[in-house]
Protein backbone atom coordinates (compact mmCIF):
# COMPACT_ATOMS: atom_id res chain seq x y z
CA UNK A 1 0.00 0.00 0.00
CA UNK A 2 1.17 3.54 -0.71
CA UNK A 3 2.94 5.29 2.17
CA UNK A 4 0.85 8.09 3.61
CA UNK A 5 -2.40 6.68 2.26
CA UNK A 6 -5.37 7.26 4.58
CA UNK A 7 -6.22 4.17 6.56
CA UNK A 8 -9.30 2.37 5.27
CA UNK A 9 -11.72 -0.17 6.75
CA UNK A 10 -13.64 -2.25 4.22
CA UNK A 11 -16.77 -3.66 5.88
CA UNK A 12 -17.77 -6.79 4.03
CA UNK A 13 -21.27 -7.45 2.84
CA UNK A 14 -22.87 -9.83 3.69
CA UNK A 15 -21.81 -10.27 7.31
CA UNK A 16 -23.31 -11.03 10.68
CA UNK A 17 -26.66 -12.57 11.50
CA UNK A 18 -28.06 -15.20 9.15
CA UNK A 19 -31.76 -16.00 8.90
CA UNK A 20 -31.50 -18.92 11.31
CA UNK A 21 -29.85 -16.77 13.97
CA UNK A 22 -32.36 -13.94 13.49
CA UNK A 23 -35.18 -16.47 13.94
CA UNK A 24 -33.70 -18.05 17.07
CA UNK A 25 -32.79 -14.83 18.85
CA UNK A 26 -36.08 -13.13 18.01
CA UNK A 27 -37.99 -16.19 19.21
CA UNK A 28 -36.35 -16.05 22.65
CA UNK A 29 -36.92 -12.29 22.86
CA UNK A 30 -40.60 -12.71 22.04
CA UNK A 31 -40.99 -15.55 24.54
CA UNK A 32 -39.54 -13.33 27.27
CA UNK A 33 -42.01 -10.57 26.31
CA UNK A 34 -45.05 -12.84 26.02
CA UNK A 35 -44.51 -15.25 28.90
CA UNK A 36 -42.05 -13.39 31.10
CA UNK A 37 -38.86 -14.77 32.62
CA UNK A 38 -37.50 -17.22 33.29
CA UNK A 39 -37.23 -18.82 29.86
CA UNK A 40 -34.82 -21.74 29.73
CA UNK A 41 -32.55 -22.45 26.77
CA UNK A 42 -30.85 -25.82 26.26
CA UNK A 43 -27.29 -25.03 25.15
CA UNK A 44 -26.42 -21.60 23.73
CA UNK A 45 -29.22 -20.36 21.48
CA UNK A 46 -26.48 -19.20 19.08
CA UNK A 47 -22.72 -19.18 19.52
CA UNK A 48 -22.08 -15.57 20.47
CA UNK A 49 -21.02 -14.31 23.88
CA UNK A 50 -22.67 -10.90 23.55
CA UNK A 51 -26.01 -12.33 22.44
CA UNK A 52 -25.99 -14.78 25.36
CA UNK A 53 -25.19 -12.05 27.90
CA UNK A 54 -27.93 -9.80 26.54
CA UNK A 55 -30.55 -12.54 26.74
CA UNK A 56 -29.40 -13.55 30.23
CA UNK A 57 -29.86 -9.96 31.37
CA UNK A 58 -33.48 -10.14 30.14
CA UNK A 59 -34.24 -13.36 32.00
CA UNK A 60 -33.10 -16.23 29.80
CA UNK A 61 -31.41 -19.10 31.66
CA UNK A 62 -29.01 -21.25 29.66
CA UNK A 63 -28.65 -24.86 30.75
CA UNK A 64 -26.50 -27.79 29.60
CA UNK A 65 -28.82 -30.47 30.97
CA UNK A 66 -32.56 -30.96 30.52
CA UNK A 67 -32.66 -31.99 34.18
CA UNK A 68 -31.90 -28.40 35.22
CA UNK A 69 -35.20 -26.61 34.37
CA UNK A 70 -38.19 -27.24 36.64
CA UNK A 71 -40.65 -29.84 35.37
CA UNK A 72 -43.12 -28.23 32.97
CA UNK A 73 -40.93 -25.18 32.25
CA UNK A 74 -40.63 -23.55 28.83
CA UNK A 75 -37.38 -24.61 27.19
CA UNK A 76 -35.86 -23.54 23.88
CA UNK A 77 -33.84 -25.89 21.74
CA UNK A 78 -31.02 -23.93 20.13
CA UNK A 79 -30.48 -23.07 16.47
CA UNK A 80 -27.97 -25.94 16.22
CA UNK A 81 -30.60 -28.63 16.75
CA UNK A 82 -30.70 -31.50 19.25
CA UNK A 83 -30.82 -35.27 19.20
CA UNK A 84 -34.00 -37.38 19.39
CA UNK A 85 -32.79 -38.39 22.84
CA UNK A 86 -33.00 -34.74 23.96
CA UNK A 87 -36.58 -34.57 22.68
CA UNK A 88 -37.43 -37.71 24.64
CA UNK A 89 -35.84 -36.32 27.80
CA UNK A 90 -37.85 -33.11 27.46
CA UNK A 91 -41.11 -35.02 27.00
CA UNK A 92 -40.37 -37.21 30.01
CA UNK A 93 -40.14 -34.11 32.21
CA UNK A 94 -43.16 -32.38 30.69
CA UNK A 95 -41.09 -29.49 29.39
CA UNK A 96 -42.79 -27.06 27.01
CA UNK A 97 -40.33 -27.13 24.12
CA UNK A 98 -39.99 -24.24 21.69
CA UNK A 99 -37.85 -25.50 18.84
CA UNK A 100 -35.52 -22.83 17.44
CA UNK A 101 -33.53 -25.27 15.29
CA UNK A 102 -32.44 -23.59 12.07
CA UNK A 103 -34.51 -25.03 9.19
CA UNK A 104 -31.28 -25.75 7.31
CA UNK A 105 -30.07 -27.90 10.22
CA UNK A 106 -33.46 -29.63 10.38
CA UNK A 107 -33.00 -30.46 6.70
CA UNK A 108 -29.75 -32.31 7.48
CA UNK A 109 -31.49 -34.29 10.24
CA UNK A 110 -34.22 -35.33 7.81
CA UNK A 111 -31.61 -36.36 5.25
CA UNK A 112 -29.84 -38.49 7.87
CA UNK A 113 -33.04 -40.29 8.83
CA UNK A 114 -33.84 -40.90 5.16
CA UNK A 115 -30.43 -42.38 4.35
CA UNK A 116 -30.53 -44.66 7.40
CA UNK A 117 -34.06 -45.78 6.52
CA UNK A 118 -32.85 -46.72 3.03
CA UNK A 119 -29.99 -48.81 4.37
CA UNK A 120 -27.04 -46.52 3.68
CA UNK A 121 -23.88 -46.35 5.75
CA UNK A 122 -23.43 -42.69 6.59
CA UNK A 123 -20.34 -40.50 6.90
CA UNK A 124 -20.76 -37.18 8.72
CA UNK A 125 -18.40 -34.35 7.72
CA UNK A 126 -17.99 -31.87 10.54
CA UNK A 127 -16.53 -31.13 13.97
CA UNK A 128 -17.45 -33.85 16.45
CA UNK A 129 -17.66 -31.54 19.49
CA UNK A 130 -19.87 -28.93 17.81
CA UNK A 131 -23.47 -28.77 19.09
CA UNK A 132 -24.81 -29.29 15.58
CA UNK A 133 -22.92 -32.55 15.11
CA UNK A 134 -23.75 -33.76 18.63
CA UNK A 135 -27.43 -33.38 17.79
CA UNK A 136 -27.07 -35.00 14.37
CA UNK A 137 -25.24 -38.03 15.75
CA UNK A 138 -28.33 -38.83 17.78
CA UNK A 139 -30.14 -39.59 14.52
CA UNK A 140 -27.67 -42.22 13.27
CA UNK A 141 -26.14 -45.53 14.43
CA UNK A 142 -23.43 -45.25 17.07
CA UNK A 143 -20.73 -46.48 14.69
CA UNK A 144 -21.30 -43.63 12.21
CA UNK A 145 -17.93 -41.94 11.63
CA UNK A 146 -17.31 -38.20 11.80
CA UNK A 147 -14.68 -36.92 9.35
CA UNK A 148 -13.03 -33.61 10.22
CA UNK A 149 -10.08 -33.49 7.80
CA UNK A 150 -9.13 -34.65 4.30
CA UNK A 151 -6.63 -37.04 5.87
CA UNK A 152 -9.38 -38.70 7.88
CA UNK A 153 -11.36 -39.11 4.67
CA UNK A 154 -8.51 -41.23 3.33
CA UNK A 155 -8.82 -43.63 6.28
CA UNK A 156 -12.52 -43.76 7.15
CA UNK A 157 -14.22 -47.16 7.05
CA UNK A 158 -17.92 -47.98 6.80
CA UNK A 159 -19.97 -51.15 7.11
CA UNK A 160 -21.40 -50.94 3.59
CA UNK A 161 -18.87 -49.25 1.27
CA UNK A 162 -20.99 -50.09 -1.76
CA UNK A 163 -23.95 -48.20 -0.28
CA UNK A 164 -22.64 -45.12 1.49
CA UNK A 165 -23.69 -41.47 1.75
CA UNK A 166 -22.28 -38.31 3.31
CA UNK A 167 -23.81 -35.31 5.05
CA UNK A 168 -22.10 -32.16 6.33
CA UNK A 169 -22.31 -29.67 9.14
CA UNK A 170 -23.81 -26.42 7.86
CA UNK A 171 -20.97 -24.11 8.96
CA UNK A 172 -17.86 -25.62 7.39
CA UNK A 173 -15.14 -24.30 5.09
CA UNK A 174 -16.27 -24.59 1.49
CA UNK A 175 -12.77 -25.43 0.25
CA UNK A 176 -11.88 -28.02 2.86
CA UNK A 177 -15.29 -29.67 2.68
CA UNK A 178 -14.96 -29.86 -1.10
CA UNK A 179 -11.59 -31.58 -0.70
CA UNK A 180 -13.00 -34.04 1.82
CA UNK A 181 -15.88 -34.91 -0.49
CA UNK A 182 -13.50 -35.35 -3.43
CA UNK A 183 -11.39 -37.79 -1.42
CA UNK A 184 -14.47 -39.69 -0.31
CA UNK A 185 -15.61 -39.95 -3.94
CA UNK A 186 -12.19 -41.32 -4.90
CA UNK A 187 -12.56 -44.08 -2.32
CA UNK A 188 -16.31 -44.65 -2.71
CA UNK A 189 -17.17 -43.81 -6.35
CA UNK A 190 -20.89 -44.45 -5.81
CA UNK A 191 -21.15 -42.34 -2.64
CA UNK A 192 -24.44 -40.44 -2.40
CA UNK A 193 -24.89 -36.92 -1.07
CA UNK A 194 -27.62 -34.33 -0.61
CA UNK A 195 -29.18 -32.86 -3.76
CA UNK A 196 -28.21 -29.40 -2.53
CA UNK A 197 -25.12 -29.09 -0.35
CA UNK A 198 -25.69 -28.80 3.37
CA UNK A 199 -23.34 -25.86 3.98
CA UNK A 200 -25.73 -23.00 4.53
CA UNK A 201 -26.13 -20.02 2.21
CA UNK A 202 -24.84 -17.57 4.83
CA UNK A 203 -21.65 -19.53 5.48
CA UNK A 204 -21.04 -19.74 1.73
CA UNK A 205 -21.73 -16.05 1.14
CA UNK A 206 -19.50 -14.79 3.94
CA UNK A 207 -16.61 -16.97 2.80
CA UNK A 208 -17.10 -15.97 -0.84
CA UNK A 209 -17.13 -12.25 0.01
CA UNK A 210 -13.98 -12.60 2.09
CA UNK A 211 -12.15 -14.64 -0.56
CA UNK A 212 -12.72 -11.82 -3.06
CA UNK A 213 -11.18 -9.13 -0.87
CA UNK A 214 -8.62 -10.89 1.35
CA UNK A 215 -5.74 -10.80 -1.19
CA UNK A 216 -6.20 -7.03 -1.59
CA UNK A 217 -5.98 -5.99 2.07
CA UNK A 218 -3.26 -5.95 4.72
CA UNK A 219 -5.22 -7.72 7.44
CA UNK A 220 -8.67 -9.08 8.31
CA UNK A 221 -10.70 -8.82 11.51
CA UNK A 222 -13.51 -11.32 12.05
CA UNK A 223 -16.10 -10.51 14.70
CA UNK A 224 -17.30 -13.72 16.32
CA UNK A 225 -16.99 -15.90 19.40
CA UNK A 226 -14.39 -18.64 19.82
CA UNK A 227 -17.02 -21.40 19.65
CA UNK A 228 -18.57 -20.02 16.46
CA UNK A 229 -17.62 -22.50 13.74
CA UNK A 230 -18.42 -20.20 10.81
CA UNK A 231 -16.38 -17.36 12.39
CA UNK A 232 -13.36 -19.64 12.76
CA UNK A 233 -13.75 -20.71 9.13
CA UNK A 234 -13.60 -17.05 8.05
CA UNK A 235 -10.28 -16.65 9.83
CA UNK A 236 -9.03 -19.71 7.94
CA UNK A 237 -10.25 -18.35 4.59
CA UNK A 238 -8.22 -15.17 5.03
CA UNK A 239 -5.17 -17.06 6.25
CA UNK A 240 -5.35 -19.34 3.22
CA UNK A 241 -5.18 -16.22 1.04
CA UNK A 242 -1.97 -15.26 2.84
CA UNK A 243 -3.54 -12.38 4.75
CA UNK A 244 -3.10 -12.04 8.53
CA UNK A 245 -6.50 -12.61 10.15
CA UNK A 246 -7.75 -12.29 13.70
CA UNK A 247 -10.99 -13.24 15.44
CA UNK A 248 -12.36 -10.94 18.12
CA UNK A 249 -15.39 -11.09 20.37
CA UNK A 250 -15.34 -7.32 20.83
CA UNK A 251 -13.26 -4.16 20.70
CA UNK A 252 -11.38 -4.99 23.91
CA UNK A 253 -9.63 -7.89 22.13
CA UNK A 254 -8.04 -5.82 19.34
CA UNK A 255 -4.25 -5.91 19.73
CA UNK A 256 -2.35 -2.82 18.49
CA UNK A 257 0.45 -4.95 17.04
CA UNK A 258 -2.04 -6.57 14.65
CA UNK A 259 -2.62 -3.20 13.01
CA UNK A 260 0.96 -1.94 12.89
CA UNK A 261 1.66 -0.97 9.29
CA UNK A 262 -1.88 -1.87 8.19
CA UNK A 263 -3.35 0.64 5.76
CA UNK A 264 -6.32 -1.30 4.41
CA UNK A 265 -8.26 -3.56 6.76
CA UNK A 266 -11.18 -5.85 5.97
CA UNK A 267 -13.84 -6.35 8.63
CA UNK A 268 -16.45 -9.11 8.60
CA UNK A 269 -18.58 -10.98 11.12
CA UNK A 270 -19.70 -14.55 11.61
CA UNK A 271 -23.34 -15.52 11.21
CA UNK A 272 -24.06 -15.30 14.95
CA UNK A 273 -22.38 -11.93 15.56
CA UNK A 274 -24.73 -8.92 15.92
CA UNK A 275 -24.28 -5.80 13.81
CA UNK A 276 -23.93 -3.74 17.00
CA UNK A 277 -20.53 -5.37 17.60
CA UNK A 278 -19.40 -4.54 14.07
CA UNK A 279 -20.33 -0.90 14.60
CA UNK A 280 -18.48 -0.80 17.92
CA UNK A 281 -15.36 -2.18 16.23
CA UNK A 282 -15.57 0.40 13.44
CA UNK A 283 -15.87 3.22 15.99
CA UNK A 284 -12.84 1.88 17.88
CA UNK A 285 -10.79 1.57 14.69
CA UNK A 286 -11.57 5.19 13.85
CA UNK A 287 -11.03 6.60 17.35
CA UNK A 288 -8.05 4.60 18.53
CA UNK A 289 -6.26 3.45 15.42
CA UNK A 290 -6.85 6.26 12.92
CA UNK A 291 -8.82 4.41 10.27
CA UNK A 292 -10.45 7.46 8.72
CA UNK A 293 -12.10 5.93 5.67
CA UNK A 294 -14.91 3.43 6.17
CA UNK A 295 -16.80 1.89 3.33
CA UNK A 296 -18.90 -1.18 2.65
CA UNK A 297 -17.95 -3.63 -0.08
CA UNK A 298 -19.55 -6.74 -1.54
CA UNK A 299 -22.28 -7.46 -4.05
CA UNK A 300 -24.01 -10.54 -2.57
CA UNK A 301 -27.57 -9.80 -1.47
CA UNK A 302 -29.33 -11.95 1.13
CA UNK A 303 -33.11 -12.02 1.33
CA UNK A 304 -33.68 -15.29 3.22
CA UNK A 305 -36.27 -15.21 6.01
CA UNK A 306 -37.57 -18.01 8.22
CA UNK A 307 -40.90 -18.00 10.04
CA UNK A 308 -40.82 -17.96 13.83
CA UNK A 309 -41.68 -21.06 15.88
CA UNK A 310 -45.46 -21.35 16.25
CA UNK A 311 -45.37 -20.94 20.03
CA UNK A 312 -44.20 -17.33 19.70
CA UNK A 313 -45.42 -16.48 16.20
CA UNK A 314 -49.09 -16.96 17.15
CA UNK A 315 -49.10 -13.92 19.39
CA UNK A 316 -46.81 -11.76 17.26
Amino acid sequence: MTTGQAKTVLILKPRGFCAGVVRAVEAVERALEQFGPPIYVFNEIVHNRTVIRDLEARGAIFVRSLQDPPAGARVFFSAHGVSPQAWNAARARGLQVIDATCPLVSKVHMEARDYIRRGFSLIIIGHREHDEIIGLLGEVPAETPVVETPEQADRVEVAHPERVAYLTQTTLSLDETGEIIARLRARFPRIAGPKAQDICYATQNRQTALKAIAPEVDAVLVVGSENSSNSLRLVEVAAKAGTPSYRIDGVEEIQPEWLAGVTTLALTAGASAPESLVRQVVAELQRRFGFENVRETGAIEENVRFTLPAAVAAKA
